[in-house]
């Protein structure tokens, strides 16, 4: 049986909260999402998302780009290598957890 996971073994609090998740998983996937796109498949205002993904920015794990599309500005959201890797790393924990 495999051992729950440990402190440093990859769990990161900062991904953990639910909406910090959603939005590692959904980037992890789609590789780069417009933060509209985000917010409508995450069901939550803008001032949510965007309170959640500055945290995910101040941990150096999403970044943004902006640009000018159909004369408005628009913002895409992507996760950093380092972000991609903790996100992999907090899956890997999760599994340790439950014993998967």
């Amino acid at each position: 049986m495999t051992s729950p996971a440990r402190a440093g073994d990859g769990f990161d609090a900062t991904i953990h909260a639910p909406n910090r998740l959603r939005i590692c998983a959904l980037l992890d996937t789609a590789g780069e999402a417009e933060f509209g796109v985000v917010q409508r498949q995450l069901d939550v205002s803008a001032s949510v998302l965007s309170k959640h993904v500055t945290v995910l920015m101040d941990a150096g794990y999403v970044e943004q780009r902006k640009a000018v599309r159909d004369t408005r500005q628009r913002v895409w959201l992507t996760l950093t290598p380092e972000g991609r890797k903790a996100y992999e790393a907090h899956r890997a924990a999760l599994r340790a957890i439950v014993g998967e």
